[in-house]
């Protein structure tokens, strides 16, 4: 005989939206808190909850949230991210500049996006909204939906942040490393140069997905040149400032910087958040596994701001970042033809519970 709790999940499927409503609602603290009340039935409520991201925004709002703390567990989150029906779905509403639930939907989306199998996400396409002038190209779409996001002009119910956490996850991909480091037609930009910017944006959120997705595609070797070159990513300025705080520098050593470091402001602050500087770190350090990379550092004068880093932030795992960088810059070069390789560690495996 069923519990009270269980009768309570079989209302979301009632005919009547008010009783749904009361039903979805009180559910919510259950997603976290009891959450294999929804997996009776070989998941029959998770299949009632798929269906109701359709239904009235405020019923909508409810199934989404316990959608998004229900796929903290594994078997959920394989169910849901399989579903390519329910991810159509979830794309088109994303995208949608009137939906009021977009941000719950990007954040669903983050925790889908810990299934191996969205990478498919690479190939798939959906018609995009006019006013979003993307392509045809869900990743495209991502893209300029997270950067749209940033000043509200597309959505004015949607920051889109979540998008950085998709963004990391699916960037663990090859085919999806590839994908950000190259020129799309519909609009002549190098992906990554889109997100690149929000290094230093006041949402940690953003600027910690964006770190992630930045170090997962310096994975990709043979793009490192892409990376380091002035006209093309560029890429050196945006990780080394958010690392920089408002030390002084004699002015030999400040000379030799970059000119984006340069005369910095009083004011300016390091990233609060370690594990983003850490990111950083270690992504400057995947930079110099080919002799170019290394050369390039060593000219445009990283190591003083490596050394205040590893001076200023208390985290033991910063400072051992920092201190491998210094050793790979500061040691006598290999013969030719001894280059190392960059291995990907696999981190950044957050779940969102709401």
């Amino acid at each position: 005989m069923p519990t009270e709790l269980e009768e309570l999940v079989g209302f979301i499927a009632h005919p009547n939206p008010q009783i749904r409503k009361l039903a979805a609602e009180n559910l919510v603290p259950y997603s976290t808190e009891q959450p294999s009340i929804f997996k009776t039935q070989e998941l029959q409520p998770v299949k009632h909850l798929k269906f109701l991201i359709r239904d009235h925004p405020e019923i909508a709002e409810h199934a989404i949230t316990i959608l998004v703390n229900l796929t903290a567990d594994r078997s959920i989150l394989e169910n849901v991210a399989a579903d390519d029906r329910f991810l159509g779905f979830l794309l088109s509403n994303l995208t949608d500049p009137a939906e009021p639930n977009a941000n719950l939907l990007a954040m669903l989306l983050a925790n889908l996006a810990k299934s191996g199998g969205l990478k498919s996400i690479a190939t798939r396409k959906q018609d995009p909204p006019a006013a979003l002038t993307s392509n045809e190209l869900v990743l495209n779409q991502l893209l300029d939906l997270f950067v749209k996001g940033a000043d509200g002009t597309y959505n004015k119910d949607a920051n889109f942040d979540y998008l950085a956490y998709v963004l990391a996850d699916l960037s663990k991909h090859p085919e999806i490393r590839q994908f950000f480091v190259t020129r799309q037609d519909y609009d002549e930009i190098v992906p990554i140069n889109k997100i690149k910017v929000f290094t230093e944006h006041k949402s940690d959120i953003r600027r910690k997905g964006v770190a992630s997705t930045i170090k997962n595609v310096a994975f990709d070797v043979p793009a490192h040149p892409a990376f380091l070159d002035e006209d093309q990513i560029n890429i050196l300025p945006y990780l080394l400032l958010p690392i920089t705080g408002n030390e002084q520098y004699d002015e030999e050593e400040m000379m030799g910087m970059l000119p984006d470091l340069q005369l910095l402001p009083p004011d300016k602050q390091r990233d609060p958040d370690h594990n983003i500087v850490l990111t950083h770190v270690e992504t400057l350090t995947l930079l110099t596994t080919t002799r170019e990379g290394r050369d390039l550092m060593r000219s445009v004068n990283v190591y003083p701001t490596i050394r205040e880093t590893h001076l200023r932030v208390d985290d033991e795992g910063v400072r051992e970042a920092c201190e491998r960088l210094v050793q790979v810059l500061m040691r006598d070069e290999a013969e030719p033809g001894t280059e190392g390789e960059a291995e990907d560690d696999g981190d950044d495996d957050r779940i969102v519970e709401v």
